[in-house]
């Protein structure tokens, strides 16, 4: 037991430091609690002299206080062992205290301080906007969540095949895929409700390829009466680390103009999941209404962004189908945010087939405009296994003479034809720092 005390005291003063640390909120309310504990002393001090100096006190009472005291030893060894002990009790009981009340709180093998620090970090981070869809969308995410805690995610809503398209045609409501893949990646606890929410069923033709988040997602906006409104309580079920908002209200169709083999004329293509199918190569996709406002939120999300990243994802099947909605264009314009395109790693079949870095940006520039974008950013590491259907998205030398381009090693090593997240979210936080300079 002496020996646990003895470590216990020592773990204490050695984490004490790290509590002082600016930025943190804490130090204030410590000299706080410190102030109100050495008045407390006072008065029982003040009580203590009087027992001394009364005559008619119990010798055995004052013997004891004596004892108790520490009187027979020098003054100055009394106030260090007396103020030493109650830095250490009063140290040792506020970070038990916050443990006690925060247990529930904290993730296993982390700490009340490591919480703290993080959440702090997350809290001065930059103020981030996502713009996307599919899986490359949810791989940004899981990477800047670790720093911000200022992340919107702008999402897609004109799938319309799998359990999505099933759900939109049976209930009427917004696609709820990409976004469900959005809450899952922010959700800080991706072992359990993340996985559940990404669970699909099996077994049933009711069932039948539908995952648990899109039913979820479908009944939540059954019960509130508004899709928005769902993915807002759905946020809150997985504990997020941002939000997430889809483009617009509408509902919207992809349309696509394709060249097809072996055909002069070009064909005209309705659905975001019958694009790919199709095996030509895409000229133009717009939307249909075109003139479908943009959800309000992620208008004003837009214009207070320091950061305004877009893809990775599928560009004609992810990314465009958000900037064609012309208010989020137009609020992306004249947004002062740092705006970055991410290109994709690998090219995508039946969308951009043989495609290099600056094919992607020749489609963006003719569907959304010239020079939108302060950086280009692409991958130059091409080590790795692909396979038989893809091919890497080269940063080829018309990519590289473009005074835009940020072209590092972005791959996941264990998939190369995806980006690695960690990776990505640091070259992101890096650009803007490199330009901005450290938040204070």
């Amino acid at each position: 037991m002496p020996n646990n005390i003895l470590s216990q005291f020592w773990q204490t003063l050695r984490g004490l430091p790290r509590w002082l640390r600016p930025g943190l909120g804490i130090k204030r309310w410590f000299v706080f609690v410190m102030v109100g504990i050495t008045l407390l002393g006072l008065g029982f001090a003040v009580i203590l002299i009087d027992l001394y100096r009364t005559d008619s006190a119990n010798p055995t009472l004052l013997t004891i206080l004596s004892y108790a005291s520490l009187r027979f030893i020098p003054r100055i060894w009394r106030a260090v062992i007396f103020g030493g002990l109650g830095v250490w009790l009063v140290v040792f009981g506020i970070l038990q205290l916050n443990r006690s009340l925060l247990r529930p709180f904290i993730r296993p093998g982390s700490d009340v301080f490591n919480q703290l620090t993080g959440y702090q970090r997350r809290e001065r981070g930059p103020r981030i906007v996502a713009i996307g869809g599919g899986h490359g969308l949810s791989t940004l995410l899981r990477g800047l969540k670790a720093h911000t805690g200022n992340l919107t995610a702008v999402v897609t809503v004109a799938d319309d095949g799998g359990s999505s398209g099933r759900l939109r045609e049976s209930f009427g409501i917004l696609p709820p895929g990409d976004i469900r893949n959005c809450l899952a990646a922010l959700s800080n606890d991706e072992d359990m409700l993340a996985q559940l929410f990404q669970y699909r069923f099996s077994g049933s033709a009711d069932l039948e390829g539908h995952s648990f988040g899109n039913l979820f997602i479908t009944a939540l906006a059954d019960i509130t009466g508004s899709f928005e409104s769902a993915v807002v309580e759905s946020g809150r079920v997985l504990s997020v680390n941002g939000r997430v908002l889809p483009s617009t209200l509408h509902d919207v169709k992809l349309v696509a103009s394709m060249e097809l083999p072996h055909s002069l004329n070009e064909v005209r293509v309705e659905g975001e999941s019958k694009i790919p199918e199709m095996a030509g190569r895409v000229r133009r996709v717009w939307l249909e209404p075109d003139d479908a406002p943009a959800f309000p939120p992620v208008i004003k999300e837009l214009l207070n962004a320091d950061i305004v990243v877009v893809g990775p994802g599928s560009l004609y099947t992810s990314i465009l189908p958000n900037l064609l909605v012309k208010d989020l264009l137009a609020s992306l314009h004249v947004s002062r945010a740092i705006k970055i395109y991410v290109c994709n790693i690998a090219t995508q079949i039946g969308e951009t087939d043989a495609y290099s870095c600056y094919d992607h940006i020749c489609a963006l520039d003719s569907h959304i405009g010239n020079d939108l974008f302060d950086v280009i950013l692409c991958n130059d590491n091409y080590e790795g296994d692909l396979g038989l259907s893809s091919r890497w998205v080269m940063a080829d030398e018309k990519t590289r003479s473009d005074f835009r381009a940020y072209c590092t090693d972005l791959v996941d090593a264990s998939h190369p034809w995806r980006h690695d997240p960690t990776k990505l979210a640091q070259v992101v936080v890096d650009i803007f720092y490199e330009r901005t300079g450290p938040l204070i």
